[in-house]
């Protein structure tokens, strides 16, 4: 009599960490990586609200010291680290007057800056890895002008520029280096923003008719996004900027 072998799972034997997986795309991110056979260790401020089945620290990625040590104890504990998915970040609205030099530090150093913390920590361990990946989430501030959104921009287009560059860098030492450039995602921080707004609900129509889908993208389908880019099954795959955004940055739709 036959037997059908167990199916193998894409991420298989993969040891994943996501920053900023406490909530939003990060923890969607989280899910579907566990879902898919990975082990993953979080990151974040609040690491009570990370997916079940993670392994959660709390990390303040603008702590160069505390990085350090979150992700050495994720590499022991895992025993190596393969897919680095950057996902901490924090927003910023107004136009170039808006902000002060500490704001702008601030931002830059959680969004921009706390990249290099984790991918410097982490280098070791993915370059002994067959399987290394690194995802970063972008914006498409990036890449569009969009209204009192300076600082915010400036941080994700570092993102944007860095990723292009360390894929370059370590292209021949197999390390593929890609990022997610999602549209306005239904994520806490924008949901806050509808909340302090003279009217949420005239807010939030403007920000989903900003997609040429109508609607706010959501976490889980930035995950996917992230999770095409960390496969082991696209080894091909470097230098990628891939576009979630319900056709904001390509389309032009009538109303």
């Amino acid at each position: 009599m036959s037997t059908t072998p167990p199916q193998t799972l894409e991420f298989d034997g993969i040891r994943a960490l996501v920053t900023g997986g406490g909530a939003g795309i990060g923890a969607a991110t989280a899910r579907t990586l566990l879902a898919r056979g990975a082990s993953v260790a979080v990151l974040d401020l609040s690491p009570d609200t990370s997916p079940e089945g993670t392994i959660a620290l709390r990390c303040d990625v603008s702590d160069s010291a505390a990085v350090e040590q979150a992700v050495a104890e994720v590499a022991e504990r895992l025993g190596g680290i393969d897919v680095v998915i950057n996902n901490a970040g924090i927003g910023a609205q107004g136009d170039v007057t808006a902000n002060d030099d500490a704001e702008w530090m601030r931002v830059m150093d959680i969004n921009v800056l706390s990249v290099a913390r984790v991918i410097r920590a982490a280098l070791p361990h993915l370059r002994r890895s067959e399987n290394a990946a690194v995802v970063n989430t972008s914006s498409i501030a990036s890449q569009t002008g969009l209204p009192q959104r300076v600082l915010y921009s400036a941080s994700k287009g570092a993102i944007h520029s860095m990723t292009l560059a360390m894929a370059a860098d370590w292209a021949r030492e197999g390390i593929r280096v890609n990022a997610v450039v999602p549209g306005t995602a239904n994520t806490p921080w924008v949901g806050r923003l509808l909340d302090a707004a003279d009217d949420p609900v005239a807010e939030r129509k403007a920000l989903e008719a900003r997609q040429a889908h109508g609607r706010l993208v959501e976490p889980e389908e930035v995950a996917e996004a992230h999770c095409y880019l960390a496969s082991p099954r696209n080894r091909s795959t470097t230098g990628v900027l891939l576009t979630v955004d319900g056709g904001t940055t390509s389309l032009r739709v009538r109303a």
